[in-house]
């Protein structure tokens, strides 16, 4: 009886790939490339090439008009210096602030979870009205919510003063900044009620049964075992709407930043001195700072989110 001996290839431990399966991983790298190219040409020409310009243009005196604009100087970093003391970027940062604290932190998270958490057990057409009515202000172009609220909250012939007799408030230019962080907060809270409603739907309906039955009354569920559960939501659900908030250039349509410059929140400042004044490069340095101001923002809730895990 003749036997075969195992190949050398199988002696040695395993089966060789097919030579048509290697050749076609070997192909598949250029071919990979070539499919990635595209992408990276449009990262490079419309992010990496716009930040090493604004880099560029903050270390300049560039102007739109005048001889700066044709033949710009290197000015270092006055740019930066004159931006930080400036009496009037650090009221534009400390409005930002106060934007981002009361749009993000007080009034987005808290009513975006408040609806979330309400409507968590309904099951009824009431929450898809509801869903439906605070989807549509978050997808309406802002400046169309923009004018409804103009609208709203004129002082002469605006709904909320017909709404409350006696009350002639300005609004706008009364408690502007209030009014503005209202504004955000009614467009912006979609976002967050979407994101906590898939969260709460995650919580294991056994951890809630258990601390029912351990006698934790509503409050101790949600402190003791749903706001733990769902912390990385909330963190990731913070740090998306502070960047976006701190970059919104919203309000400008609603006070061009003022009365007397209350309402100037960073990017109305960078426009105002880059566009209307025609300064680029101190725009430019502006720009950056707000860059790294971003970037200590999302390393902050990043870090939040490495002790979670």
């Amino acid at each position: 009886m003749q036997t075969t001996s195992p190949a050398p290839a199988e002696a040695a431990g395993g089966a060789q790939p097919p030579r048509g399966e290697a050749q076609a991983a070997v192909l598949g790298r250029p071919a990979a490339g070539a499919f990635v190219a595209p992408a990276l040409l449009l990262i490079a020409g419309f992010l990496v090439f716009p930040a090493l310009w604004t880099l560029y243009l903050g270390l300049t005196d560039y102007r739109l008009t005048g001889a700066a604009a044709v033949n710009p100087s290197f000015v270092g970093l006055d740019n930066y210096t004159q931006a930080l003391t400036d009496p009037q970027f650090r009221n534009s940062l400390l409005v930002t602030a106060l934007f981002v604290f009361g749009s993000v932190v007080v009034g987005q998270t808290c009513l975006g979870f408040a609806l979330a958490w309400t409507m968590r057990d309904w099951r009824s057409p009431l929450r898809a009205v509801v869903e439906v009515l605070v989807i549509v202000a978050w997808i309406l172009p802002g400046s169309v919510v923009a004018f409804l609220w103009i609208a709203f909250l004129d002082g002469q012939s605006g709904t909320l003063n017909a709404l409350l007799p006696g009350v002639s408030t300005e609004w706008l230019l009364d408690t502007p900044l209030l009014a503005v962080i209202v504004f955000n907060v009614w467009r912006g809270t979609a976002f967050s009620m979407l994101l906590y409603g898939a969260a709460l739907s995650a919580v294991p309906p056994s951890h809630l049964e258990t601390a029912r039955l351990a006698g934790a009354n509503a409050f101790q569920q949600l402190r003791d075992v749903v706001l733990p559960t769902i912390r990385g939501h909330i963190l990731t659900s913070l740090l998306l709407i502070s960047l976006w908030t701190f970059n919104d250039f919203t309000p400008y349509l609603l006070t061009r930043g003022g009365p007397n410059f209350r309402t100037e929140v960073l990017p109305v400042f960078i426009y105002r001195n880059a566009i209307s004044s025609g300064q680029l490069g101190y725009g430019a340095a502006i720009s950056t700072v707000v860059l790294g101001v971003n970037l200590v923002i999302a390393l902050f809730y990043l870090r939040l989110l490495r002790e979670r895990t």
